[in-house]
């Protein structure tokens, strides 16, 4: 009988490990370093294409330095707004926000119009 109980609560503690291992696998990992982005290299913008945006160049991160990403067309999608990959400045770090779709943000200020008290000001703090 007790090794009938042992069995269980090793298949129920294998069970348990396989249904949570998915959840931490999609935790977001924040992109740092130490040192400022150069300034953003001067891009010719090509002439609208329908159906797509442009998504400007930018400074990505290879290994412990900034490389140069040249910018490239995005197809649009219907419901959703792009954002620009940007550096922000957090403590003595800075953090890489990649580009990314937001579905319902008409404003493009990252909170999605239902919990947006402003839907419609991009210039809210």
């Amino acid at each position: 009988m007790n090794f009938r109980k042992s069995l269980i609560v090793v298949a129920c503690a294998a069970a348990l490990g396989v249904t949570t291992a998915p959840l931490t696998a999609n935790a977001e990992v924040g992109i740092f370093l130490n040192i400022a982005p150069p300034p953003s290299r001067h891009e010719a913008i090509p002439a609208p294409r329908s159906g797509y945006l442009w998504s400007s160049g930018y400074w990505n991160k290879r290994g412990e330095k900034h490389q140069w990403q040249a910018g490239h067309w995005e197809r649009e999608r219907s419901g959703y707004h792009f954002t620009q990959p940007a550096w922000t400045q957090r403590d003595n770090r800075w953090e890489l926000q990649r580009g990314r779709w937001s579905k319902g943000d008409r404003d493009g200020d990252g909170v999605p119009n239902a919990l947006d008290r402003a839907p419609d000001n991009p210039k809210r703090s």
